[in-house]
C-alpha cells in the first residue's frame, strides 16, 4: 500500500462549496481518473481519503490538503495530472507527493490568509491593523456548535500586514494574482471597477493566523478590527488561504510537503482510465 498527499486549490465560485460536496466530488474524480484506491474494511468499505483541515465553506484556498492510500504504486506526476483534468474547474490539484514518515497534519499548525476588502480605504485598514496588532486581546463572538461564545481572537493572530498590489480588480470579477509584501502596516492603493468609469479603494489584508480551539477564522479577524477600529467593509470580504505549514522560530510558515518532496521512487504510471 502506498500513502500519497495532495495540495489543491478551491478557487472562484467554487469557494461557495461545502467541505462535504468538495469531498464527493474528489472521491468520484478518483473513481474516473482510475486511481487503485484502498478501501477500509467492514460493511460499508470507503476509500481511504483523509482530510487536513479544510478551508470554511465560502473562502478560496491555494493551499487546502488532503491524504489518500493506494493498493498500487503510482507515479505521482501522473496523478496530479490525471486527478487534476477529472476535477471540475476551480478544483485544481497543485502537487502530489508521496507520503514519507510522520503525519501530515502535525505539520500544520498555522495559515496564512489574504482578505480583500472592497470599499475599504487602505489607509483605514492599516489604521485598523495598528490598533489590532497593539491589543493584548481581542475578543469577538462565535458561532459554535454550541452557541455563541466569547473568544480571544488576537491570540491566534500571529502577524497582519497590508498588502501593496498591481492588482485591480476588474468590474467583471476578474481575478488577478500579483501581490507583493511591503513593510507592515504600510499600506498604497489599490482601485476596484465600480461602474462607467468610478473607482472605490480597497484594502488588502494578509495575515497568519494560528490554530487554536475554537478555530479563528477569516470572519473573527474582520470582527476583531471591527472591535479595535469599528472597521465596517461596506460590501462582503473575499477571503483566500494563501498557506498552511508549521511556524518557524522567525514566525514565517514551512512547507509541509517539504521532506516528502523527492524524486519519485514510483515508476508505474495510473492504469488506463476507459472512455
Amino acid at each position: 500500500m502506498q500513502k500519497l498527499r495532495i495540495r489543491y486549490a478551491k478557487r472562484g465560485r467554487l469557494r461557495f462549496t461545502s467541505h462535504r460536496d468538495v469531498a464527493r466530488t474528489f472521491e468520484r474524480a478518483l473513481r474516473r481518473a482510475g486511481v487503485p484506491m484502498a478501501y477500509s474494511q467492514g460493511f460499508n468499505p470507503r476509500p481511504k481519503v483523509s482530510w487536513i483541515g479544510a478551508a470554511p465553506t465560502g473562502t478560496a484556498s491555494e493551499a487546502e490538503y488532503v491524504e489518500v492510500s493506494v493498493v498500487d504504486r503510482i507515479d505521482t506526476a501522473a496523478l496530479a495530472r490525471e486527478l487534476d483534468s477529472a476535477l471540475p474547474p476551480g478544483l485544481d490539484v497543485i502537487e502530489a507527493v508521496e507520503a514519507a514518515s510522520g503525519s501530515l497534519a502535525d505539520r500544520i499548525d498555522a495559515c496564512t490568509w489574504r482578505i480583500e476588502l472592497p470599499g475599504v480605504d487602505p489607509d483605514e485598514l492599516g489604521r485598523a491593523v495598528e490598533l489590532l496588532l497593539a491589543a493584548p486581546e481581542v475578543i469577538v463572538q462565535k458561532l459554535t456548535k454550541d452557541g455563541r461564545k466569547d473568544i480571544d481572537a488576537r491570540a491566534a493572530i500571529v502577524s497582519a500586514e497590508v498588502l501593496a498590489s498591481a492588482e485591480a480588480l476588474a468590474p467583471t470579477g476578474t481575478e488577478a494574482a500579483s501581490a507583493e509584501v511591503v513593510r507592515e502596516v504600510e499600506v498604497t492603493t489599490t482601485r476596484v471597477g465600480d461602474g462607467a468609469g468610478g473607482v472605490r479603494r480597497c484594502g488588502i489584508l494578509s495575515t497568519v493566523v494560528r490554530q487554536t480551539q475554537p478555530v479563528v477564522r477569516p470572519d473573527d479577524v474582520l470582527s476583531a478590527l471591527r472591535v479595535v477600529a469599528d472597521l465596517q467593509p461596506p460590501v462582503p470580504a473575499k477571503a483566500t488561504r494563501m498557506a498552511q505549514g508549521r511556524l518557524d522560530d522567525g514566525g514565517a510558515l514551512t512547507d509541509p510537503f517539504a521532506s516528502d518532496r523527492e524524486p519519485t521512487r514510483a515508476t508505474s504510471g495510473l492504469p488506463d482510465v476507459e472512455e
